[in-house]
């Protein structure tokens, strides 16, 4: 990836430093590697970035059942006892890497600001599993915590999903999933950073933003491709959900997107569509900041904010249940 001579006077000062040290280590780019070779350093480094980790008084890791066999999950609360709000949350990665560790940092500063339980799961990922997998699991894991509420501590009434890029994506899919099976219910979904649409790389934050700020367009070709078993697929709502034809009746929701992120223009335009189709939504753009800063809240202060917006809206939302995605009166 060619560095960039002329990178933005707005670009935060930390998301610039962070950019030069990645320029002056000369990683391959990501789109040069196979999965397996891409995993090994950049799991480490989102861990890394992720900071240090709360301490919580109740972490379990479990396993549940999935439609392709048992799925992980690591459940965290500030300790143990009461009823509480939930937030089911699925990592970014782009499908292909991520896993309970890279997010652990932002699982347990979320339960800790927020007061709810959070219930981090380990989806499959591709090229060893393709969509649906991903979706399938993210899913299952949704049914099985309201499914669960008694055991796990919390108001099944009270069951926000959320996820930060692929992680975004998912949750806002597996809310359409819960509304057009009647359940369950959802409070809220919180979209961070989200992937929503695959049939297009042509936005103009694509076309401003796709190299030299983190996340590029060469990368997320390469995210599709592996993540996809055939260019039709892109269309499909479940991979590109600004493209579902009908979002009405959904939960309240949270966009944040990142000025320096080509995913902004596809995170912020589906957040339009919500709105037109009479969904709440609440959408802020953190300036300076580029793709996966909440997710690397550990060296930005912008990733930081975030987490405490996250937590209020979870605390906001939870505070009142809802009927298949329409706020309960």
């Amino acid at each position: 990836m060619p560095v960039p001579m002329n990178r933005s006077e707005r670009l935060h000062p930390e998301a610039r430093a962070l950019l030069e040290m990645m320029d002056a280590q000369g990683a391959p780019p990501l789109e040069s590697q196979d999965p397996a070779e891409a995993r090994i350093g950049r799991v480490e480094r989102m861990k890394i970035l992720g900071g240090k980790p709360d301490a919580l008084g109740r972490v379990e890791n479990l396993s549940i059942p999935g439609p392709g066999g048992d799925v992980p999950v690591r459940v965290y609360a500030s300790e143990y006892g009461g009823v509480r709000p939930a937030l089911v949350y699925f990592h970014g990665g782009g499908f292909v890497f991520g896993n309970l560790d890279t997010h652990d940092a932002v699982c347990r500063a979320l339960a800790k600001e927020s007061g709810a339980v959070m219930i981090s799961v380990d989806y499959r990922l591709s090229p060893e599993h393709k969509f649906p997998a991903a979706v399938e699991d993210s899913h299952a894991a949704t049914v099985w915590a309201a499914a669960n509420a008694e055991r796990l501590g919390i108001d099944a009434r009270r069951i926000a999903v959320g996820g930060d890029s692929a992680g975004g994506n998912l949750a806002t899919v597996v809310a359409m999933r819960c509304r057009d099976a009647g359940g369950p219910a959802l409070a809220s979904q919180m979209l961070i950073n989200p992937v929503t649409d695959f049939s297009s790389f042509e936005t103009p934050s694509y076309r401003e933003l796709g190299e030299g700020y983190f996340l590029t367009r060469a990368a997320m070709v390469w995210f599709a491709g592996h993540y996809l078993s055939s260019a039709e697929q892109a269309r499909n709502p479940e991979v590109s959900p600004l493209l579902a034809p009908d979002l009405s009746g959904l939960p309240p929701a949270l966009v944040i997107t990142a000025e320096f992120d080509p995913l902004r223009d596809e995170g912020e335009a589906y957040a339009q569509r919500l709105q037109q189709a009479g969904v709440p939504v609440t959408v802020t753009r953190y300036p300076g900041m580029i793709h996966g800063f909440v997710a690397m809240r550990g060296v930005f202060a912008g990733g930081r904010q975030a987490t405490q917006e996250v937590a209020k809206f979870i605390r906001s939302t939870g505070a009142k249940g809802t009927d298949c995605g329409v706020v309960a009166n």
